[in-house]
């Protein structure tokens, strides 16, 4: 065999190999990230809000820095007060005074973007406000529901993430929105819903705690599609200022927008859906009490 074709050979084993080693990578570093998110759920109380102040100050930074490097320290730094703000309200004074602070750090933090930025600086400040104001909200509801929410939305959120990614690249087929995600096929997204929904059922189930199947499914599929929804809603953004990652803090995974955009997206809808059913003390029983 030739020099030249010995290493035709050996390209496509050298990308198979280096594919592999990126899915190591991003195993190793998707197990860390979920173990402590369960420690800190388990562990409840300031070390679970001190978490969420972290996740949701770092996303809201990258948020900025994406939009304009203009004053980008300013905002970012406004929208950690903004939810430093949003996390002792809710533990002093409740959801309305929280909402307030949001509101507040929304506007100033706007008002800090240059002109034509300005839209998208306040919605980032929305973003990481309303990720903040969904998990506490949640986790603090009435016992055990609070456990429980978080419980049942990393399981849906988590196994729709992983069986997406795998169920499209094993079956393939058709693209999804090759626009905005070109790697995110029809058979992804199906095998993301059935694979999520299928989760978070298991969770409720080993909880045995008397629950409304039928809308415990139905839960688990709007829960689903919505991470699926705020995964393509953060590659359209990226694609929209033309960078790969939000950021390169996550081994294997890029930033903490990257990683938490389905999250965000599925822990909005579940807190919205219980505060509506019920109210804000209870918007985790609101999920599963009916």
């Amino acid at each position: 065999m030739s020099v030249g074709k010995a290493r035709g050979a050996s390209r496509p084993l050298t990308k198979i190999l280096m594919k592999l080693q990126d899915l190591q990578v991003r195993i190793i570093s998707g197990v860390v990230m979920a173990s402590l998110a369960l420690a800190c759920l388990w562990a409840g109380g300031w070390l679970f809000s001190l978490c969420w102040l972290f996740l949701s100050g770092m996303v809201a930074a990258e948020w900025q820095a994406m939009v304009s490097p203009k004053a980008v320290l300013e905002r970012s730094l406004t929208a950690a007060v903004m939810l430093l703000a949003i996390a002792t309200a809710m533990s002093l004074a409740g959801a309305g005074a929280a909402l307030e602070c949001l509101v507040a750090g929304v506007v100033v933090t706007a008002s800090l973007a240059p002109a034509g930025r300005r839209l998208w600086a306040g919605s980032g400040a929305l973003y990481a406000g309303t990720l903040l104001l969904a998990v506490i909200d949640l986790r603090f509801s009435l016992s055990p529901f609070g456990f429980l929410a978080l419980l049942w939305l990393f399981a849906v959120v988590w196994m729709t993430d992983i069986m997406a990614y795998f169920g499209g690249r094993l079956i393939g087929g058709a693209k999804l929105w090759p626009q905005v995600s070109p790697s995110k096929t029809w058979a992804g997204t199906l095998s993301g819903l059935v694979s999520g929904t299928a989760a978070g059922a298991g969770i409720v189930w080993l909880a045995a705690m008397p629950v409304s199947w039928p809308l415990v499914l139905v839960l688990g599929v709007a829960a689903s599609l919505a991470s699926q929804a705020g995964d393509l809603l953060e590659s359209a953004m990226k694609r929209h200022f033309g960078v790969k990652d939000s950021s390169p803090f996550i081994p294997g995974h890029g930033g903490f927008m990257d990683r938490l955009d389905g999250f965000i997206a599925a822990s909005i809808f579940a807190a919205l859906f219980g505060f509506l059913r019920l109210d804000a003390p209870m918007a985790a029983a609101g999920l599963f009490q009916w």
